[in-house]
């Protein structure tokens, strides 16, 4: 195939004179910037000496902090003896006269030993009630001997005695109610009370049964009978 430009046409030859005239331009243009100069303008001073002057004559503000209250430190009391001057009420004759006695050797005193005080120990106050006594109250005390077995004999005299009552029967009510009492001197219960109710009907059997208990063989102290606090739960199951 034949080339369609001609020879002195071709470009490509002159490549390389292309490439050194553009490199020698370039580092012409370097050459000249380097080469630059700028002419710089005197600057103007618009800042005022007096004004500087003043400016460093003022006094830097700073923060004053309030003042904290001050904590009044706290009052001590101190306690001193208190003197009471009581006055002298008494009739006895101020101007005593004291008795010198020849005592020598041979002297004889007589030395006796005080008067015993006797307490009377057995007497009780009737009105005070005791919790816990040297011997407490028994529960029939013609089958039992201890406490024991009067509580015994107790719950199954309750379980005997006790009336379910019927209303609380229809409304299906059941629990334990705790009951206290007092056994006198005679051992006869007395001031029965509800401790921790259920419902009013179980109460009121509960203090029917409790008030119709027999007597006791009364708590003793010291030997003397005396009143005992005493308590019960009455157990009301539905069966």
């Amino acid at each position: 195939m034949l080339p369609k430009k001609r020879e002195s046409a071709d470009l490509e030859k002159k490549k390389s004179l292309f490439f050194e005239v553009g490199l020698a331009i370039a580092l012409l243009l370097v050459l000249i910037a380097f080469k630059w100069r700028v002419q710089i303008k005197d600057t103007v001073d618009i800042t005022n000496p007096q004004e500087l002057t003043e400016l460093e004559e003022i006094v830097p503000i700073t923060r004053q902090e309030p003042e904290r209250p001050k904590v009044k430190p706290p009052v001590q009391i101190k306690l001193q003896d208190v003197i009471t001057i009581v006055e002298n009420d008494s009739k006895a004759d101020p101007n005593l006269i004291i008795e010198e006695e020849d005592i020598n050797q041979n002297t004889e005193i007589d030395i006796s030993p005080p008067e015993e005080v006797i307490y009377d120990t057995e007497i009780e106050d009737e009105t005070e009630i005791f919790v816990v006594v040297e011997e407490m109250p028994i529960f029939r005390p013609d089958i039992c001997k201890t406490m024991a077995e009067g509580n015994i004999e107790l719950n199954k005299h309750i379980q005997k005695s006790i009336k379910y009552p019927v209303l609380a029967q229809e409304n299906g009510i059941s629990g334990r109610v705790f009951v206290r009492f007092v056994v006198g001197r005679d051992g006869k219960v007395k001031n029965a009370e509800i401790l921790r109710g259920i419902d009013p009907s179980l109460d009121q059997e509960a203090l029917r049964v409790i008030n119709n208990l027999p007597a006791f063989a009364p708590g003793k102290q010291r030997g003397v009978p005396v009143q005992v606090t005493y308590s019960a739960s009455i157990n009301f199951v539905l069966q």
